[in-house]
């Protein structure tokens, strides 16, 4: 049931986020024509991620092709995870007139991407690896969430723990 809300409500933030990311592109987009004459515009781009939970972990992946390691930080502050960072232009810089571009469709410039996460979680072993172009951030949670076994006893455990 826990897994069930906490899947719902990050798909609720996701979607907010890329409609909110829609909606200011959609502001500055320059069609294909004049896009040579446009003035260079800054870029915000959301990365896409995939965020799950284990028995033991919650991990957020991120796709971030193309960015370099040291582009990229990551915070912890009040249970929510932020990534943040930049990805460098994709088209070589060189002299206008000698570039002749055909097409353009990755993007570079800044980006940033929040996660809510429970209470529960340990905040002092919070790792990340990136691999491939893909961020993996690993978020333990913390003992206290962890599901454990509770033994029953019977009137023997009773006697033994009276003696």
């Amino acid at each position: 049931m826990f897994s069930n809300n906490l899947t719902s409500t990050f798909d609720r933030m996701l979607t907010l986020s890329r409609l909110m990311d829609e909606g200011s592109r959609s502001d500055s987009w320059q069609g294909a024509q004049g896009a040579q004459d446009a003035p260079a515009r800054s870029q915000l781009w959301l990365p896409p991620v995939d965020i799950y939970e284990t028995e033991t972990t919650f991990v957020v992946e991120a796709d971030l092709p193309g960015v370099h390691r040291e582009n990229v930080d990551i915070q912890f502050d009040r249970n929510t995870l932020t990534i943040t960072g930049v990805r460098g232009a994709t088209l070589p810089a060189g002299e206008k007139s000698a570039l002749r571009v055909y097409s353009a469709e990755r993007l570079s410039g800044g980006f940033s991407r929040s996660v809510r996460l429970p209470e529960h979680v340990d905040a002092d072993k919070i790792e990340a690896v990136c691999t491939d172009g893909v961020l993996t951030v690993t978020v333990p949670k913390s003992v206290g969430a962890l599901p454990r076994k509770i033994a029953v006893g019977g009137r023997d455990a009773q006697k033994s723990i009276r003696s």
